[in-house]
């Protein structure tokens, strides 16, 4: 049976945290601490995988469904849908390095040491001068010059 907006509204936690089923793989989690979870129940590749679409109140009945309808849509491409959300949040440029200057913006707003904030900076230039693992000269040509500065 296909759950309505007022049984979710209606639905008051238990000792132990239970499932609404609204078909289709979409459920609502339901916590002991009352709070309401919408996931997707799904198998890719043989393996049960899970994909979280938000909580209740923030996230609609029919925006749950939507979700599980898109990741539905991912599932019959044989796409992954928790691989694709993944690389779509890379896409976006969610990367080290944003995430790094953020805090380092919020630190001077909050008032930290200059020492503090010049010592953090020098640190993440030191992380961002490095190329990324899987990434710059082919091993070959590291070898050469480790082996040309030997003899």
């Amino acid at each position: 049976m296909a759950l309505t907006d007022t049984a979710i509204r209606n639905t008051k936690p238990r000792k132990k945290a239970f499932k609404l089923t609204d078909g289709g793989g979409l459920h609502l989690l339901v916590t002991p601490t009352g709070g309401k979870l919408w996931r997707f129940a799904y198998r890719f590749a043989g393996k049960q995988k899970t994909l979280a679409l938000g909580a209740y109140p923030s996230v609609t009945l029919a925006e749950a469904r939507d979700g599980r309808d898109a990741a539905r849509k991912h599932l019959a491409a044989e796409i992954d849908p928790s691989i694709k959300r993944k690389l779509d949040k890379q896409a976006a440029g969610n990367t080290f390095r944003v995430v790094a200057e953020e805090l380092l913006k919020k630190l001077e707003r909050e008032g930290r040491a200059p020492a503090t904030l010049a010592k953090l900076r020098w640190l993440l230039d030191f992380a961002f001068a490095r190329p990324p693992l899987g990434r710059g000269r082919p091993r070959q040509a590291i070898y050469r010059k480790c082996y040309a500065l030997r003899y």
